[in-house]
């Protein structure tokens, strides 16, 4: 925690979060209406995780310094509601920006900041574009941007909103409102969530979408290393250390406890031919333990191709090889070992989440898979066998293959 001159000659508490291993663009994430609790410092830890110095600023202390809610209880709900309607918004945007100079002036900070908020936050964010000068801004459902419209004229930085379309808290009326005053704005992007709720990037909120609330923020995300200046750098090199050091747990020593160490909580993997994996590590120590690694074939190998690295994640393209020789209930349920060889492009997309990873999404071609085996004929469906793994690696094998088998299937059936 550190300690924040407020404008009026006054001060507050702000929770600090550094980026390990080199200096950042700043963000001051603005609080929802239950203050700066165990939600708004994760973000700031994730962001900090990320090459960012983050800060959270209790907004709240005019009204009750130190306030700590956990948002789990009815009377937290309404002390919260009661904070919130008491709240001098103008006074909560100039604390804002007191945060936001606090970072310029921070060693750590490259003198670029943005603000994010959330709900109460997200109007807070919007309001600090209006009035202050950060570089940009991020509001998430801010409830009452609809009544301060008329300040839109003063924003002079980028600006991204996103809007539940189904908010309790900003109906259809106040939407359309705002699309009116701000769809024509070049510095304001408006994105809306049509099916979801108030607060659904919350983690483990009631209305949490665990797909949408990604998406808003790989595109928060994303919207801030263009707009601070700020590249992959440093922690890409770790999520793909990270990433090889999962691979040898799975692939070579072959232990499931160590795979499970290097994943959140709430991890998820998902083999999408196959719909198989699990969600948390309760079923991921079963799947890894039971079913992944005692069932993977002993001359399994994987050949790399290509690999890409973004904001948060990462794409492995790559070669996989073995021979059936065991129960494969993760790729090949029912199927019993064959004892022929399989050779198929791979491609793993894997999230990374407080330095560790968060899901994997894993795909590869099922029906060449079965070809291979012997299970599907290729000669009368348009799929291939190996022959697509020799593309990959060789692009100068002949391409368009299936098409001239069609076209001679034809011309055939014309004779």
């Amino acid at each position: 925690m550190v300690t924040i001159q407020a404008k009026d000659g006054g001060e507050f508490q702000a929770y600090l979060a550094l980026p390990v291993g080199g200096r950042g663009p700043g963000i001051v994430v603005m609080q929802e209406i239950f203050g700066v609790n165990r939600v708004m410092r994760d973000i700031a830890d994730e962001f900090a995780a990320k090459g960012f110095v983050a800060i959270v600023p209790d907004l709240f202390w005019r009204q009750e310094p130190g306030i700590e809610l956990t948002d789990k209880s009815e009377a937290e709900w309404n002390r919260a509601f009661e904070l919130y309607n008491g709240l001098d918004e103008a006074k909560a945007a100039d604390d804002s920006a007191a945060a936001m100079e606090f970072l310029r002036k921070h060693e750590m900070c490259t003198g670029k900041v943005g603000g994010v908020g959330f709900c109460l936050g997200g109007k807070l964010a919007y309001l600090l574009a209006a009035r202050h000068d950060p570089d940009c801004a991020v509001g998430y459902y801010g409830v009452g941007i609809d009544k301060a419209l008329d300040e839109s004229a003063d924003i002079k930085c980028p600006v991204m909103l996103h809007m539940a379309g189904k908010d309790q808290f900003c109906d259809a009326d106040a939407q359309r409102e705002i699309h009116k005053a701000l769809d024509d704005n070049p510095l304001l992007t408006l994105h809306v969530y049509p099916e979801q709720d108030h607060a659904f990037a919350r983690l483990g909120g009631e209305h949490h979408d665990a797909t949408m609330g990604e998406l808003a923020n790989l595109r928060t995300l994303e919207f801030f290393r263009e707009r601070l200046g700020h590249g992959a750098g440093a922690e890409a090199h770790a999520f793909a250390a990270l990433w090889d050091e999962h691979i040898k747990y799975e692939f070579e020593t072959r232990d499931y406890q160590d795979t499970l160490d290097t994943m959140v909580e709430d991890a998820y993997v998902n083999h999408i031919p196959t719909m198989t994996g699990g969600v948390g590590k309760k079923e991921l120590a079963k799947f890894y333990g039971d079913q992944f690694i005692p069932q993977m074939p002993d001359d399994t190998e994987m050949t790399p191709v290509s690999r890409t690295i973004g904001y948060d994640r990462l794409v492995d393209e790559m070669i996989f090889k073995f021979t059936h020789t065991k129960e494969m209930d993760w790729m090949l349920p029912g199927v019993p070992p064959t004892g022929k060889r399989v050779e198929i492009p791979l491609v793993a997309i894997v999230h990374f989440r407080h330095n560790k990873l968060a899901h994997e999404h894993i795909y590869w071609d099922q029906a060449s898979v079965l070809v291979q085996l012997g299970l599907l004929d290729d000669g009368q469906l348009p799929i291939a066998g190996v022959e697509i793994a020799h593309k990959v690696l060789d692009n100068t094998n002949p391409s368009n293959t299936l098409i001239k088998r069609a076209e001679d299937r034809k011309r055939k059936g014309n004779a």
